[in-house]
């Protein structure tokens, strides 16, 4: 199979759909008037929300343009947006060893725990090169590089065995956590995930979204994260405690995942927390997953009053 992804991207005001193969970004469009006619004005969204019917056609669009360089339809980078929006963005809490021993996390057995997840807001999400923004409230902000699932076939009470039948495929997400607002002294309960996880922009997604043949065993995967160059995270998927289908079948217990879902799987060691470096106004965030690309967004913290 071609290597290939989904992306969106920014035109004339309006949000287009394109299809990455290789190094080259393509309006949608404008090559499946050529090769994919039934592709034809669908956006990401709409193909995710059909990804089982869709990912067959993509896949041949992708075969078909895999040698084409340039010309009519070619998209810069620069204009990528979110390469889809998110149904519901789920995250996965001290999901690797290393990750919780630097929070100072005491974990039970796995044999004695199932996984913690947390609700994100559609709202918080942004798309690559897009700004995250420190409100003056926040004094801790943090960096997370995740690997994120997206749901393609909906599913209730999924067996961890099945699970992977029901990805779509993946993206990279960097869940942005205000770690002086995940914790409280005002009432009996100690953390707020809400709180700290769901600022706007805090939940970068990008910079597309790559179909689940096109990557492989999603658990074993390098990704990490650098703020201003200088290497913070640099793990692997290996390290996860409850891998991606563990979570598929723990959240399914609970209610019916959905095509377009967004699990953020967890994050390796390597965050600010753990080295008492926080986000500063200016700096600028890489995230990168192996076999996706990378999630760049810059910093900017605004000042009190």
């Amino acid at each position: 199979m071609t290597w290939h992804a989904l992306a969106t991207y920014r035109r004339d005001g309006t949000n287009r759909a394109a299809i990455v193969v290789g190094e080259a970004i393509h309006d949608l469009d404008a090559v499946a008037a050529l090769h994919a006619p039934a592709l034809l004005g669908r956006g990401v969204d709409a193909l995710i929300a059909d990804w089982e019917n869709a990912a067959p056609a993509v896949a041949a669009l992708a075969d078909a343009v895999r040698d084409r360089v340039g010309g009519e339809g070619c998209v810069a980078c620069a204009d990528l947006a979110v390469p889809f929006t998110p149904r519901r963005v789920f995250g996965a809490a001290s999901n690797y060893i290393e990750h919780a021993e630097e929070m100072q996390t005491k974990l039970a057995a796995k044999a004695d725990s199932e996984p913690y997840i947390f609700l994100k807001t559609v709202e918080s999400v942004i798309g690559p090169d897009e700004t995250v923004v420190i409100p003056p409230q926040v004094e801790r902000p943090d960096w997370e590089v995740e690997l994120g699932v997206v749901i393609g076939r909906a599913g209730r009470a999924i067996d961890a065995a099945q699970a992977f039948d029901h990805i779509a495929g993946y993206t990279v997400v960097n869940d942005v956590s205000a770690r002086d607002k995940t914790r409280r002294s005002d009432f009996p309960f100690s953390h707020d995930w809400f709180r700290g996880k769901s600022f706007d922009t805090f939940t970068p997604v990008g910079p597309w979204f790559v179909p689940r043949d096109c990557l492989g065993d999603p658990h074993d995967i390098r990704l990490g994260l650098r703020v201003n160059d200088e290497a913070m995270q640099d793990g692997n998927t290996s390290e996860m405690i409850f891998d991606c289908f563990e979570q598929i079948a723990y959240l399914s217990t609970i209610l019916e995942l959905k095509a377009g879902d967004l699990i953020a799987t967890g994050t390796p060691a390597g965050v600010g927390m753990g080295r008492g470096v926080f986000l500063r106004d200016g700096d600028v965030m890489t995230a990168w997953v192996d076999g996706i690309g990378e999630l760049r967004n810059p910093v900017r913290a605004v000042a009190a009053g």
